[in-house]
């Protein structure tokens, strides 16, 4: 665990304030939910996904539509990749760009069908054609499904996205 040097008092209600600046780095908002967890004589707090109740069958999904197009593919939640097919399985876990989360924000569809840089962590930029859907459930975006290819990206792929984000928005709000 990595010491931050900051001590808060507990009020009368029990309340703790973050300091804005650790709710910055870890991208923390107004609003937001947090899990708490306790592990032995520790109080862990965990930023709150709904994407992480189906990351299994986010994982399957990915996998199912990687075997069928043969290209990569991403499911995020708000604040990181859940799934990513094997051939990106090191960006598993980690937080995504900026500009997906304002896809997110935005509850963006996007069709690129010419090479752009598609931005997916600080750390892993590629140039290439790429569909990325957002997943909508009880009104809220929660997550994006990206398919992305240097080759190729066409309508189905963009198809397949759009049933993708679906099928998960409904295993969400079940």
């Amino acid at each position: 665990m990595k010491a931050t040097g900051v001590v808060r008092r507990i009020d009368d209600l029990g309340r703790i304030v973050i300091p804005k600046e650790i709710r910055r780095n870890l991208r923390i908002r107004d609003g937001e939910s947090l899990e708490i967890f306790v592990d032995s004589n520790n109080i862990i707090l965990k930023k709150f996904s709904i994407m992480r109740n189906v990351d299994e069958y986010a994982a399957n999904l990915v996998d199912s539509l990687h075997s069928f197009t043969k290209k990569s593919v991403i499911i995020t939640d708000t604040d990181s990749v859940i799934a990513c097919s094997s051939d990106i399985k090191h960006l598993f876990n980690k937080s995504i760009s900026e500009s997906l989360g304002n896809c997110i924000k935005r509850r963006e569809s996007i069709l690129e069908k010419y090479n752009k840089d598609l931005v997916i962590t600080d750390d892993f930029i590629v140039s290439c054609k790429y569909v990325i859907n957002a997943v909508v459930a009880s009104g809220d975006s929660v997550g994006l499904v990206i398919i992305f290819d240097s080759d190729d990206i066409s309508d189905d792929d963009m198809k397949m996205a759009l049933i993708a984000s679906k099928i998960l928005a409904k295993s969400i709000e079940e």
